[in-house]
């Protein structure tokens, strides 16, 4: 039998010391639901935390790896250091490794990935003291946002609301059988510049138009009625505005639906864009990628299914 090997200081000694955890990309808003839904998907960022002796070692590889700072900006290291003040222990010397398939600044929550990680990575080192609530809560503190945080942590379609400083979330689990086509530009797009284009109010119909929508897009998701996506997905609360600068946004839109989408959107602030098909994705993927080019984008087209389980610990010993 393996002996097993000293804990580190301040670490419970059952916890394990080589981990590897696996965080989704995520699709929010889903059309309508601003800030408040949110979709994982079957793309994943793979995080290895090591405790080690002494120092904290830092390497990326895959998506963005040349962009990630090896310091304490780094957002996973940000995560990891937050988790352990909230339990008021000092972060363990650790060698990380970052190894990433979602792209930066394309919608997909490649941040609250990275966040998430880190945070169920630290917990599982520190014993799993904090529930999925907590995580919750922790990470749309360091992300700004719930809805891309909780469907990474929870999997599946979460359902957010913000009270005062606390996240209230469910969790919907999603039928089987539906693919999600991404059409993923080259050029990236900034979170905090897409919401510069916001109004500050909005009319009464068009609050209306939105929150029916958002209220019907969950129930499609519930049920597994893919047909209403295609009136349920329309939205008059960001995606207008957003169209203004990224004006071929509509006719890829218009161009997954054609194609045999059941309903397609702006993937969180863009500029990748979520097409959500029960058969044919392959025919709108093709779609998505002629009308790209058609409006002089360079971009892919990649068809994932919805994530059920959310970020988990894959190995750990």
């Amino acid at each position: 039998m393996r002996k097993r090997r000293a804990a580190a200081p301040d670490l419970p000694p059952s916890a394990p010391r080589r981990i590897t955890v696996l965080a989704p990309a995520t699709t929010a808003n889903l059309g309508p639901g601003f800030d408040s839904l949110g979709l994982a998907l079957q793309l994943y960022n793979r995080l290895t935390l090591e405790v080690i002796p002494a120092g904290l070692e830092v390497s990326a590889t895959g998506e963005g790896a040349a962009e990630l700072p090896r310091d304490d900006t780094n957002l996973t290291l940000r995560a990891m250091r937050r988790l352990f003040e909230a339990i008021d222990r000092p972060l363990p010397p650790l060698r990380v490794r970052q190894e990433n398939a979602i792209p930066l600044a394309r919608g997909l929550g490649s941040s609250s990935a990275a966040i998430v990680a880190g945070l169920v990575g630290a917990n599982a080192l520190a014993g799993d003291p904090l529930s999925t609530a907590d995580l919750v809560n922790l990470g749309t503190s360091l992300e700004g946002h719930p809805d891309n945080v909780t469907a990474c942590l929870t999997g599946g379609l979460a359902v957010t609301a913000v009270e005062v400083d606390r996240v209230h979330f469910a969790r919907v689990p999603v039928p089987d059988g539906l693919q999600v086509v991404l059409y993923i530009p080259a050029f990236e797009m900034s979170t905090s510049a897409a919401r510069h284009q916001l109004p500050d109010s909005y009319r009464r119909a068009d609050a209306v138009f939105a929150l029916s929508r958002a209220a019907l897009t969950t129930a499609a998701f519930a049920t597994g009625r893919w047909e209403l996506l295609r009136v349920s997905m329309q939205d008059s609360m960001h995606q207008p505005y957003r169209a203004k600068r990224y004006p071929q946004m509509p006719h890829l839109i218009a161009a997954a639906i054609g194609a045999g989408a059941r309903g397609a959107a702006l993937s969180g602030s863009g500029p990748t864009i979520a097409a959500f098909a029960d058969h044919d994705a392959d025919a709108v993927a093709h779609a998505l990628e002629a009308e790209g080019t058609a409006c002089g984008l360079q971009g892919r087209a990649v068809c994932v299914a919805v994530d059920s389980e959310g970020a988990r610990v894959v190995t750990a010993d």
